[in-house]
């Protein structure tokens, strides 16, 4: 039975997840320019979880901090949205499968007018990704690979696409959103990670809203090779002001839902 979560801010009375995110509006979402003369792009989520003191990973993978509802709304926001991104890193160590396997889920997005799963994203800059990935493995997955290499992977089982995106031998992620929204109709985008992915999204003003579950615990660890936070990467300076929009509690974890401020 989906867990109840209290709701905080704005108050009102005790919510599922799939009825939190129900509330969200991603259906109505239009995607104006960022600004006058810029071409359209996906409305872009980041959802990441750390612990009180800020890791993001525990023996390299986030699954140790969260609880039950996040799980729930990790499913939910996936079930709502056009795309599910994730960098290279994030799917190998989280060995990513199939964005949607249960049935009901599926349904309930053919009931909303979307495809039967969100298409697959991998963000990869080298295409440093191994065919026995099981997202890459599975004949029936959809999966867009974004980078800035010319090279192509192995044949793998996946339906396995391309945006190739570079300026000055880098990956251009504006214009990779531009063209995801273009190629494939993507109007909203969850990306899941990882930090320095996060971190290059948010300093090309690409991300509209975080949702961040804090979970209570403390995981220690000082080894700056190995402890990950939600951000890695460059300073982003000056940093970004984020606006609080939503509070929520189960079991002592808060989840937080923040818009990414356009005024710096």
């Amino acid at each position: 039975m989906p867990l109840e979560l209290n709701r905080l801010l704005p108050p009102g009375a005790p919510a599922t997840a799939a009825e939190i995110v129900a509330g969200l509006g991603l259906d109505d979402w239009q995607t104006p320019a960022l600004t006058a003369g810029n071409p359209a792009r996906p409305r872009l989520m980041l959802n990441m979880v750390s612990t009180v003191d800020g890791r993001a990973t525990v023996a390299g993978r986030s699954g140790p901090i969260g609880n039950q509802a996040d799980r729930e709304l990790f499913h939910a926001l996936r079930t709502s949205v056009d795309a599910v991104m994730a960098g290279a890193g994030t799917v190998r160590v989280e060995r990513y499968q199939r964005m949607i396997k249960e049935q009901p889920a599926r349904q309930l997005r053919r009931e909303r007018g979307l495809s039967d799963e969100p298409l697959a994203c991998i963000v990869s800059g080298r295409l440093a990704l191994d065919g026995d990935i099981p997202l890459l493995a599975d004949p029936a997955a959809r999966v867009v690979i974004i980078t800035s290499s010319a090279s192509s992977l192995p044949d793998t089982g996946a339906d396995v696409q391309y945006i190739r995106a570079a300026r000055d031998g880098l990956l251009d992620l504006p214009a990779a959103m531009t063209e995801l929204h273009e190629r494939y109709a993507v109007r909203t985008v969850l990306c899941e990670g990882g930090p320095h992915l996060n971190s290059q999204l948010l300093a090309a003003g690409l991300v509209d809203e975080l949702f961040l579950c804090l979970a209570p615990k403390l995981a220690g660890g000082d080894t700056l090779s190995t402890v990950l936070r939600i951000l890695s990467g460059a300073d982003l300076d000056p940093p970004l002001a984020l606006e609080l929009r939503a509070v929520m509690e189960s079991e002592s974890n808060l989840f937080l839902r923040y818009g990414v401020r356009s005024d710096g």
